[in-house]
């Protein structure tokens, strides 16, 4: 049986049952909840995931998750034509933290971006700063480096950043590629 991959994308108020509601539909028609990422975020659900099917219940299943807006879900379903395997490089862990500011995130990627290193996951959070007041900023995020990339100069870079922003910053070879913690 020929199956296919769905990628689906979800966001609406937070209330329990949400992730039962995508599951039944997934089940309904066969599918398989193959891998995902959800979190609760200011009083929304979001979230991220794959799912495979057999071929002919992808429509339908497409067309069932669309009616779940009358639940206060936005949902867009993407339909994957192959899996995607992980880019040719290393993978490397990247911490980040200093004080909270606007801008971090958008520098950080100018610097990541600029040698084609990949993000493939990132989180992070805002906290209140013990003693100091104010809040830190703390992001994590799996990269993918290509081959051509020396390690040496994504480093400088990136220190040279963080000593800019005045934030500690570690990278470290990730001994999960698949990210799994």
């Amino acid at each position: 049986m020929i199956r296919s991959q769905l990628v689906l994308t979800l966001i609406g108020l937070d209330r329990p049952g949400l992730v039962e509601t995508i599951a039944a539909e997934v089940a309904r028609h066969h599918g398989n909840w193959e891998e995902s990422r959800m979190a609760r975020l200011s009083g929304h659900f979001a979230g991220l995931l794959r799912v495979s099917v057999p071929s002919d219940e992808a429509q339908p299943l497409a067309d069932a998750l669309s009616q779940l807006t009358s639940a206060g879900l936005k949902l867009v379903v993407e339909p994957v034509d192959a899996p995607v395997p992980s880019g040719q490089g290393r993978s490397l862990r990247l911490e980040l933290v200093g004080n909270d500011r606007p801008g971090i995130v958008r520098d950080l990627a100018r610097v990541l971006s600029r040698r084609h290193v990949n993000v493939e996951e990132l989180h992070t959070n805002c906290e209140a700063a013990p003693m100091a007041g104010g809040m830190l900023f703390r992001a994590s995020a799996l990269v993918r480096v290509p081959g051509e990339v020396a390690l040496d100069e994504l480093r400088t870079a990136l220190e040279s950043l963080a000593d800019d922003l005045m934030v500690e910053l570690s990278l470290s070879v990730d001994s999960d590629p698949h990210g799994a913690g």
